[in-house]
């Protein structure tokens, strides 16, 4: 029964947002959009079913919040890219660097990573046990990312504490 309820949270929460990015209610589209999530739904269930992990859907405030916060990251971020990529070239000053991550949960340091990915002008490239590798378009992302601001949201976010 649990996993019933699983499937059909992720079946209900993808077609919410097949809807709200396509914005068209039209009888192929529809179908194309059923296809798509069934699809979506049949491999997270065959995922389950090869691994032991019990899975449940992190919809709580924290995450929330997180998102919420994340989201304004990402429309900051935008900006100061636009003003990097409009302006003079000598404004662009490429670094990568190693970033720790010991201070994040296993079970979240995917996310940290990706978040540094979603964020424009950042990437991560490699993620390992002890450290993320970022590329950054400049040296300033890395800076922010030092100071820790996303590590402590995503430590935050995985103690269910934001």
């Amino acid at each position: 029964m649990n996993t019933i309820k699983y499937l059909t949270s992720w079946s209900l929460i993808l077609s919410a947002f097949w809807l709200v990015l396509s914005g068209f209610i039209k009888p192929l589209l529809l179908s194309f959009g059923v296809a798509s999530v069934a699809l979506v739904v049949f491999l997270i269930h065959r995922m389950n079913d090869n691994d032991s992990e019990e899975q449940k859907l992190a919809l709580n405030l924290s995450f929330i919040k997180y998102i919420v916060w994340l989201t304004g990251q990402i429309v900051l971020s935008s900006v100061q890219v636009t003003k990097l990529v409009w302006g003079k070239n000598a404004e662009l000053s490429p670094a990568t660097a190693k970033l720790p991550i010991d201070k994040i949960p296993k079970r979240s340091r995917v996310l940290y990573a990706n978040s540094i990915t979603l964020t424009p002008g950042t990437l991560s490239i490699d993620l390992d046990d002890e450290h993320v590798t970022v590329h950054a378009l400049h040296e300033s992302s890395i800076k922010e990312l030092r100071h820790g601001e996303m590590t402590e949201q995503v430590y935050s976010e995985s103690k269910g504490e934001i």
